[in-house]
């Protein structure tokens, strides 16, 4: 990121909620050693508005939900049905945001704010994370196409059934898509059976 005036703070406030399409996190002052102070100016000014713990938005823009939850939930990882919407295999917009989170980890605001938290072993927890645009155009983190399909076929008594069709259908279809790796995440997670059976009736 380009700040275009080192010497004056608000500028560099400013230049980030342009840089990062309107959202600001605390973290983010830290980072570029501006004091609190001049994010507190912009807040009285009417520029900013707190949308949650740490993280701010550009007054105006429209807000970011998505980033909004791994400000504030940081090991939250999009995933299952959302993951679905993100990476194309899916048309339905996410009602909720689904999440994984490592097992063990209190995850009770979490829910409170309307997420749906899945759990997982803390080995296998960032398998296959990558990151990704939000609609919104921000940098979230989720999980790629393999380790997508096999957390909905694990979790496949919670999530629609049209929806888990759906998705298998478009999954084979993609020329992005790595078998290999898909079932090498399969048998991690011990589905290498439940995973084949699916994914060779479509082939």
């Amino acid at each position: 990121m380009v700040v275009k005036d080192k010497a004056n703070p608000i500028g560099k406030v400013r230049d980030i909620l342009k840089d990062q399409n309107g959202i600001l996190l605390t973290s983010d002052l830290l980072k570029h050693e501006i004091p609190r102070t001049y994010l507190s100016i912009l807040e009285k000014k009417g520029e900013v508005q707190r949308i949650s713990r740490g993280v701010y938005s550009a007054t105006g823009y429209m807000v970011d939900e998505m980033v909004g939850i791994q400000a504030r939930y940081k090991v939250a990882i999009f995933s299952h049905e959302t993951a679905l919407y993100l990476l194309g295999l899916s048309d339905r917009t996410p009602l909720f945001y689904s999440v994984t989170v490592p097992a063990g980890y209190n995850a009770t605001s979490l829910k409170a704010s309307g997420a749906k938290a899945y759990f997982v072993n803390r080995g296998l927890y960032q398998l296959g994370s990558i990151t990704v645009r939000s609609p919104h155009g921000n940098d979230i983190k989720t999980f790629n196409l393999e380790r997508t399909i096999c957390d909905v076929l694990r979790n496949r008594n919670q999530i629609d059934i049209q929806q888990t069709n759906e998705a298998l259908k478009r999954y084979v279809l993609k020329k992005e898509r790595i078998l290999d790796l898909l079932y090498n995440y399969a048998r991690q997670f011990r589905i290498q059976k439940i995973v084949r059976e699916y994914i060779e009736f479509l082939l």
